[in-house]
């Protein structure tokens, strides 16, 4: 079991959620406290998932559930972007960094072994 800190995905998760914090900042006070406040919760509970993946050895349901919140997560900065809390220069910085960490952890879920059937 590596640190977390060392992981690949765990330094990717962290640098959106430091971006995410910072973005946030410049939100209307409506939408600060709101959908704002959710994103911010959902990166953190994303470095949870990591966390609980990285410290057991069935780290299927673990992954399966860090997709569905980072699903969650995507539809929340698409929502920013229509919005325009967000820019569009910014929303494909952000895409780009959550494609990369789909692909991580999609990676690392299919490399735990773990086939489960719908």
């Amino acid at each position: 079991m590596a640190l977390i800190y060392n992981l690949p995905v765990f330094k990717d998760v962290y640098q959106l959620a430091l971006e995410l914090f910072r973005v946030t900042t410049n939100f209307p006070r409506e939408y600060k406290f709101t959908i704002g406040q959710d994103m911010k919760r959902d990166c953190i509970i994303l470095v949870r998932y990591i966390y609980r993946a990285n410290k057991t050895k069935d780290r299927y349901q673990y992954l399966e559930q860090f997709l569905d919140h980072f699903e969650i997560l995507k539809f929340e900065f698409r929502l920013c972007t229509d919005l325009k809390l967000i820019t569009i220069k910014k929303q494909a910085e952000f895409s780009t960094k959550m494609e990369s960490i789909g692909r991580q952890i999609t990676a690392w879920r299919n490399a735990s072994g773990k086939v489960q059937n719908p």
